[in-house]
């Protein structure tokens, strides 16, 4: 672009001007075609490519079957468009006859018979054929590929070519029908003087047919005797060809098996994924009526049956609508929404989980909110006459829609009753959706602790609500006909691409499972032989536990989740509510103690203190000796409000405290008595900053030291679950900073998280030491060393982190003595294990070492948790690679059946479709070639995937096998940017909702 800019602007100015005129000399001075001398005509726009001119004669012979081309003359001086009738020459489009040639018996169209091209709107001369009357106008417009508005006299049509352009552009980019005729209108005379022909209703009929007929077609409605009138329930919709399809995809005699004997990587092949939700952008205003804007084809795409839906519905009218799980409230605010004036509040919608394909009868609209008797028939209707064996259905309130699912089925028709066994199936949350649930829900609607889910995470249908949801301007004000046809064409667009664009993602997700299963598999494997060695019954009771609790967690199960803590440890705010309601009990007259009277209070007020005065000398040193104007700003408002509260809590110190000062040593002293520091700087001097008991007896009120230890157990224990949770979390980024961020841009700013989390992981362990150094003075040493120990700098590590060379901890050294900040946990100790560590030792920050009267020492429970989740976490990867690997497997599979199918109907069909008799040898042979095309794309699919997929299927059957892969070469994982994505938002918004849940 520079050098366009710089060099050639002027030269491409200069040959844009050049083609206003006629050009060369050789290309004027006569015809192109009968080498007249001086033509004057030419093709406008180029449509025609080539400077060449032509004389009246041969340019309308060169148009005569293109009439949707502009012709423009040269009046000596400049080029003028004309219009058809200004033209000497007859440049009538004759149909029915081949090109060049004439009918005896013409008939003369409309004068104002206008066709909708690319190339514009244009008013056209036309002839219609009268040599066979039983042919209809309508037919030879058809015949020459021109798709009338009207069944009877037409006088608009539409080429194949401009309403398949069309097509595309109103599923990707949602472009209305109004818009694209529009700027046809304005391709064809954009200076308004010589307006065209308003035909943008004509255009949208003619849009609505062609979709309709489009998806009769392709379902291959035309192959069979009983056409249109034939139609099945959903038959019109694109299946998935990756989920389990019976009679399609599936081994024979798949239903026969005894799945009590088989395998449990042979099970979970056969488990469908689907994924339920509502969406409330999708509505549509009460304009029209079913009368003036039928609904054609009811219930044979994606929308279930409106007949067998309005009768349900009616049923239940009056009935509640969904109550959510705690702390999840979209629903609430959706149902909340004004509905007066709307036919539809919105639509409900069932796709697959994995794949993100629309499910045949999968889609319904919604009149009041999202209620159970609309989600319900919308479920049931999706899997309408589906054979399967084992169902897991994902939807954001699982936890509610579970409960009576069943009851609620009895009232349906019977044909949508499901017939599988009910402990088969297994109600899911999405993962995104799962965090604001009520803790009891975590666990057991969670894909992470779910048998057989592999890496679905069942947001799918979150993601296909992006593509809808660009149409809902348009939708929103059309008649309730013509938005379900619409609504229906883009559903089946968005089938056809997922299935195009799963080509490479299978082989995506294969190579990334490869990888990732290896990666996790070698982690797990080295954390499982340390706690083997030391626990092996332990190990084997959580592993049991894990294995009964994700086969049974679907029924009432007694046994807690082994995800979950047992205990949750006491934090400093559960030991201040202890401490203020003994104070309050201790109150002789029943009288609430005001705030600021009680001794917790004011040992919590110091506390918190010492707290931001940790805090803002470490980010005073993580800005370095150069902070900017707004660094320096933050510092000085931070210290006015530490300033003011250390005031408030000298006052208070006087009263629990009156003879602190006189018991201090004489260095504590001098510092008592300065006050030139900084407050981050200044000692509040609490009852364990005193030197002995005996001074904490004499200075302090009474029973002061023991309020201060209770708080500060809590403080300690809260510092070492913080520190376990920023470790954690520092492990999960610098997995995902080195899979997925490159570049300069992506780095630093990935550079700048890691700081920000170790910046935390250093600010509580300077918490926890001082806790616990407090807890020495206050109790002396005992048994709660055994909880809580010392903490080293070789103790700061996560579970997949190695300790610290005696090098590292050099340089590490120098870099603190230099007055550095010390980076936490950098990338030389994070990330894969390396070669040699299988039996490395963990911190014993992972341990719960307590120690009791007549117990012995026992595992802490974030030791077990980890490892249930890391044992879980390696068995996903290993089932992601099954289930992908069969998902690659059943899509060749159904390719071959629907070759097999297409080669069948290309004989199958022997009547005239609607009137019976022996079809015509032209529509015979149309209706083959449509068929045996069709056969031929389904084989040179399944060549294609066979050789792209067949090297990545055979390495993932070695890894399956326990082979190994060395000498195979290196896995190249193609990056999904759209996934990636999605999965960046999904991560940004699940801390968010973290982050809210934890304030």
């Amino acid at each position: 672009m520079q050098v366009f800019i710089r060099d050639y602007r002027d030269e491409t100015l200069d040959e844009m001007l050049r083609g206003e005129g006629r050009g060369s000399a050789e290309f004027y001075k006569v015809c192109a075609k009968c080498k007249k001398a001086d033509p004057l005509f030419r093709c406008a726009r180029q449509s025609c490519i080539g400077p060449g001119m032509y004389c009246e004669t041969c340019i309308v012979e060169q148009h005569r079957q293109l009439p949707t081309h502009m012709i423009e003359k040269w009046n000596g001086e400049f080029f003028r468009p004309l219009a058809q009738n200004e033209l000497e020459v007859d440049a009538r489009l004759q149909l029915g006859h081949v090109p060049g040639s004439y009918c005896p018996k013409v008939t003369a169209a409309h004068k104002d018979f206008v066709i909708i091209d690319t190339h514009g709107i244009r008013t056209v001369k036309l002839n219609f054929c009268g040599c066979d009357s039983t042919i209809t106008h309508r037919q030879q417009l058809m015949r020459a590929f021109l798709w009338p508005a009207t069944s009877l006299d037409p006088q608009t049509c539409a080429t194949f070519n401009a309403i398949h352009l069309f097509e595309l552009q109103n599923c990707l980019g949602k472009i209305s029908a109004y818009d694209f005729v529009r700027s046809l209108e304005l391709l064809s005379n954009n200076d308004g003087l010589e307006p065209t022909a308003d035909r943008r209703r004509a255009f949208r009929a003619i849009v609505r047919q062609y979709r309709m007929m489009t998806m009769l077609k392709r379902a291959g409605r035309g192959h069979a005797d009983s056409g249109v009138t034939g139609t099945g329930q959903g038959e019109l919709a694109l299946d998935c060809r990756m989920c389990p399809q019976p009679g399609k995809n599936l081994p024979e005699g798949w239903d026969e098996i005894d799945w009590d004997q088989m395998d449990e990587d042979q099970r979970y092949k056969y488990f469908l994924f689907l994924a339920e939700d509502a969406n409330f952008k999708l509505i549509n205003r009460n304009v029209s009526t079913e009368e003036r804007d039928p609904v054609v084809d009811d219930g044979a795409g994606y929308f279930c049956n409106r007949a067998d839906y309005a009768e349900h519905i009616h049923k239940h009218v009056d009935e509640e609508e969904i109550s959510s799980c705690s702390g999840f409230q979209a629903m609430f605010l959706a149902n909340a929404k004004k509905v007066k004036g709307l036919r539809v509040t919105g639509v409900g919608g069932v796709t697959c989980a994995r794949h993100n394909m629309w499910r045949p009868n999968g889609m319904g609209d919604l009149q009041a909110g999202e209620r159970y008797c609309n989600m319900d028939f919308i479920f049931f209707s999706a899997v309408l006459n589906f054979t399967l064996m084992w169902l897991v259905l994902s939807y954001d309130i699982a936890c509610q829609f579970s409960k009576n699912v069943w009851k609620r089925m009895e009232v349906l028709p019977a044909k949508y009753h499901l017939n599988i066994n009910r402990l088969n199936v297994r109600w899911m949350v999405p993962n995104f959706h799962l965090p604001p649930h009520k803790k009891g829900c975590h666990s057991a609607f969670s894909f992470h602790w779910l048998w057989g889910a592999g890496c679905t995470h069942g947001e799918t249908v979150e993601q296909n609500w992006e593509f809808l949801n660009g149409a809902a301007g348009a939708t929103k004000l059309m008649g309730l006909g013509a938005r379900l046809t619409m609504l229906e064409g883009l559903l089946a667009f968005h089938n056809w691409r997922r299935l195009v664009s799963h080509r490479l993602i299978l082989k995506r997700r294969l190579a990334e499972g490869i990888k990732e299963g290896r990666a996790h598999q070698k982690s797990f494997d080295a954390f499982h032989a340390g706690l083997l060695a030391a626990m092996p019954d332990a190990v084997e009771e959580w592993r049991v536990w894990v294995e009964e609790w994700e086969k049974t967690r679907h029924v009432e199960n007694e046994k807690k989740s082994p995800y979950e803590y047992a205990e949750a440890a006491a934090t400093l705010k559960d030991v201040r509510l202890k401490l203020a309601t003994d104070e309050y009990e201790r109150t002789g007259d029943g009288t609430k103690l005001e705030q600021e009277e009680t001794p917790s209070t004011f040992v919590g007020m110091g506390l918190d203190i010492e707290e931001a005065q940790r805090q803002l000398a470490v980010d005073i040193r993580a800005t370095g000796p150069n902070p900017t104007p707004s660094q320096k700003l933050d510092v000085l408002r931070r210290r006015t409000q530490l300033r003011g509260r250390i005031k408030a809590f000298r006052k208070q110190q006087k009263t629990y405290m009156p003879k602190v000062r006189r018991y201090l040593t004489p260095s504590q002293r001098a510092m008592w008595d300065r006050d030139d520091k900084e407050p981050e700087a200044t000692r509040l001097f609490m009852p364990s900053d005193l030197p002995n008991a005996t001074a904490r007896v004499k200075a302090c009120a009474a029973g002061l030291d023991g309020v201060e230890a209770r708080l500060r157990t809590g403080e300690a224990g809260e510092a070492l679950d913080w520190l376990r949770r920023g470790l954690r979390t520092r492990t999960a980024t610098t997995r995902f900073k080195v899979r997925n961020w490159s570049g300069q841009r992506a780095l630093t700013r990935g550079q700048g998280i890691l700081r920000q989390i170790n910046l935390k992981i250093h600010s509580n362990k300077l918490r926890y030491r001082y806790a616990r150094q407090a807890l020495l003075k206050l109790k002396g040493h005992g048994d709660w060393e055994e909880e809580f120990k010392v903490l080293t700098e070789d103790d700061v590590r996560a579970l997949n982190e190695r300790a610290l060379t005696e090098e590292e901890k050099a340089g590490r050294e120098r870099l603190r003595l230099a007055g550095e900040m010390v980076e936490e946990g950098g990338i030389a100790v994070v990330g894969d294990l390396v070669s040699g560590e299988t039996h490395r030792h963990l911190s014993w920050i992972w341990y719960a070492v307590s120690k009791k009267q007549g117990e012995d020492e026992r595992l802490h429970e974030a030791l077990r948790v980890e490892w249930c989740k890391a044992y879980s976490r390696s068995r996903r990867w290993r089932e992601e690679l099954v289930l992908v690997e069969e998902e690659m497997r059943r899509t060749i599979e159904f390719g071959e059946w629907a070759r097999r199918r297409w080669l069948a109907r290309a004989t199958a069909r022997t009547v005239i479709l609607g009137k019976g008799g022996a079809m015509s040898a032209e529509v015979a042979e149309g209706v083959r070639a449509y068929a045996l095309e069709q056969a031929d794309r389904e084989l040179r699919t399944n060549e294609e995937l066979r050789m792209q997929w067949g090297p990545i299927r055979a390495r993932a059957d070695l890894y399956l096998r326990g082979q190994s892969l060395e000498g195979q070469g290196e896995i190249v994982v193609e990056v999904d940017r759209e996934t990636m994505r999605w999965t960046e938002a999904l991560a940004y918004e699940r801390e968010e909702v973290e982050n809210d849940m934890y304030q």
